[in-house]
């Protein structure tokens, strides 16, 4: 089976994670989009993130109905802090029938070169890179590339916390699922 792989926090998971990940299985070959929530992304602090085991329920609620998505685990059971490369050795010793492409952003794509091991990165798999506004693709770095304009909302994990601090709502950012169980275990106070 071809996978997509869309790393993140998803700290919490929203629309607009949804969008894109059902946009890369209607627009590209691949048959699944895997949502890998990252526990501890080497980029970001560790002590902004709501535990890992609630960020990928709520994960898992948001794309129960939808079996072209999967949120997954992995890299709850690898060494911290995760990093791709180690990822995808992992999940193709493991998976050995399946392939894997990386899904991104621009503007992460182009931060690719701080990655450990880009170049093993850029030599072994392909990439589904979505444009995101004042991010365009100035440079391939050589990688297996597809280049696709996703419908792009301006809805950010960072504004459903600040909204839920305030006491304001959050519906239609996330899905029904979602809200309802963050309401009810008061994430993010």
């Amino acid at each position: 089976m071809k996978i997509g792989l869309y790393f993140g926090s998803f700290n919490p998971i929203h629309t607009g994670h949804l969008i894109i990940a059902s946009h890369v299985v209607n627009q590209t070959d691949l048959q699944q989009v895997w949502l890998v929530v990252s526990p501890q992304n080497p980029f970001k602090q560790e002590s902004s993130l709501l535990n890992e085991y609630h960020r990928l329920h709520l994960a898992q609620l948001a794309v129960e109905d939808d079996n072209r998505l999967r949120a997954s685990d992995i890299e709850f059971k690898l060494p911290r802090p995760s990093y791709t490369i180690d990822t995808l050795i992992y999940l193709q010793e493991k998976y050995p029938q399946h392939s894997f492409t990386i899904v991104m952003g621009s503007d992460s794509f182009q931060n690719l070169p701080k990655w450990k091991n880009a170049d093993l990165l850029i030599k072994n798999y392909s990439f589904v890179v979505y444009n995101r506004p004042g991010a365009p693709v100035a440079d391939t770095h050589q990688a297996k590339l597809t280049i696709l304009d996703a419908p792009l909302l301006t809805i950010s994990a960072t504004l459903i916390r600040k909204n839920i601090q305030e006491g304001k709502s959050i519906r239609y950012l996330v899905p029904d699922k979602v809200r309802i169980y963050i309401e009810e275990n008061n994430y993010y106070k």
